[in-house]
């Protein structure tokens, strides 16, 4: 039945998708809430900066930012990121693309995080002595991360899924793979079922074990 998936190396493109996966969130949770600080900020200019980053950001389709990196950034501008190979070089290419996308919605879900954080702690920190950032890293954060665990578990699904896009500029990923078996063999159900699954390997899990953990760990107020 699965004679089709001889000679495709299935695991290592899905592996490739985990790679991607796994480095853009931890980049794009410390972009976003950096982003999310920004936003918070008592600085005019910090805030304005990270409130017109988000809004522009979002409204930017992921596959034009993953393209941008790669006939922008690389082509034009020569950045490559400290890789001279191809291969190498549209991975963390791709993987900045994803990064830069996705930390604006990181961004959003840490800030209604912070917003469910009563005003009066941090009115009490600051009569304590604490500046806006002990304020944010000791009080605020500590407890909007709690409160968006769910959110944030979301916004890992869709990262994962949207790696798919990295395909646009060579990245052999999971997607990458599907299109060429697809164009080589006459089973196109059967090919699209088995992505299909592991999909559903990778993100169902994730979405199981972090709504739990949001659960357990939730701030009761």
């Amino acid at each position: 039945m699965f004679d089709f998936l001889h000679g495709y190396d299935v695991l290592g493109a899905f592996w490739m998708t985990v790679k991607l996966t796994v480095l853009s969130a931890v980049g794009s949770l410390v972009w976003g809430t950096l982003l999310a600080a920004m936003r918070v900020s008592p600085v005019p200019m910090m805030r304005g900066f990270g409130t017109l980053y988000v809004n522009i950001v979002r409204n930017i389709p992921l596959t034009i930012i993953i393209l941008f990196t790669s006939l922008g950034l690389a082509d034009i501008f020569r950045v490559t990121l400290g890789a001279s190979d191809f291969k190498v070089q549209g991975f963390r290419l791709a993987i900045l693309g994803l990064i830069a996308y996705t930390a604006a919605f990181v961004c959003e879900a840490i800030r209604s995080g912070i917003n469910t954080v009563p005003v009066g702690q941090a009115e009490a920190a600051r009569a304590i002595g604490l500046n806006f950032s002990q304020t944010l890293r000791l009080i605020v954060l500590p407890q909007a991360f709690r409160a968006v665990i769910g959110p944030l578990a979301n916004v890992l699904i869709a990262l994962t899924k949207n790696t798919t896009v990295a395909a646009a500029i060579g990245v052999a990923e999971a997607a990458t793979l599907m299109k060429t078996m697809i164009e080589n063999e006459a089973q196109t159900l059967a090919i699209g079922a088995v992505f299909a699954l592991g999909f559903v390997i990778l993100t169902l899990p994730v979405g199981l074990i972090l709504g739990w953990l949001g659960k357990r760990l939730a701030v009761k107020r």
